[in-house]
């Protein structure tokens, strides 16, 4: 197959990625096409879709021996469950399928057609292989059962994230900072009270503890580690 386009995003580091697609819709990606597939006629009647399907690699998960058995990190990553009744990045063809929501299509004299998306759960610059439109009708089953899925879909953590810090970051990614914290950036059988962690995120690393269910932001340091303005 075939790399058409690569997501830029604000995550340097697979820490901090949110578990599901669409759990933060204030996170933005930027869909860009490869050289061979800048034509804007690939994209015409986009826009007329509000969601779209992205099928991608998981560039950086992968292993040459894949156990069939994985331990999800939602269920404390102590049981055992198949790879195929889990959506572990650990696959035998590091395939992933996420859901995002089509916000804008910008245009630019040398990247071409780009795709403004939110709520995606991607590292940044993510080989894409294909992109196809969310159909209503077709996609969307109300009545599906999630299993284990399900258990914490809707757990999130008190943030506390003092002003002084907030202020370093720009206005435009603050929200989505703290809507990526409030979902415990953590894994399930990785959780220290001591312990300052680190997310990379838009080019800043946010250092943080959790203590008794409450996140408090230590530190913020600008990294200089993003070039948005890069042609890829």
């Amino acid at each position: 197959m075939e790399i058409i386009a690569r997501i830029h995003t604000e995550f340097g580091s697979k820490f901090g990625i949110p578990r599901q697609n669409g759990l933060v819709p204030s996170l933005r990606g930027e869909i860009c096409f490869e050289p061979a597939y800048r034509d804007p006629a690939a994209i015409k009647g986009i826009e007329e879709f509000s969601h779209l399907w992205l099928i991608w690699e998981f560039s950086e998960s992968k292993k040459e021996n894949v156990s069939l058995t994985v331990t999800p990190p939602r269920l404390g990553g102590k049981v055992h469950k198949g790879v195929f009744a889990t959506r572990s990045p650990f696959r035998p063809n590091p395939i992933g399928l996420s859901c995002v929501r089509l916000e804008e299509i910008r245009f630019d004299e040398k990247r071409g057609p780009i795709l403004v998306v939110s709520g995606a759960d991607l590292l940044d610059d993510t080989p894409i292989y294909d992109i196809k439109p969310y159909l209503p009708y077709a996609d969307s089953h109300p009545e599906a059962r999630g299993s284990f899925g399900e258990e914490h879909k809707d757990d999130q953590i008190k943030v506390i994230f003092p002003e002084e810090l907030l202020e370093r970051l720009p206005k435009d990614i603050r929200q989505a900072a703290l809507d990526v914290l409030s979902q415990d950036p953590r894994a399930a059988y990785n959780k220290k009270p001591e312990y300052i962690y680190g997310m990379l995120f838009a080019g800043y690393d946010i250092r943080f503890t959790v203590k008794e269910d409450v996140l408090s932001v230590c530190d913020v340091v600008d990294t200089a580690s993003r070039d948005y303005t890069k042609v890829k």
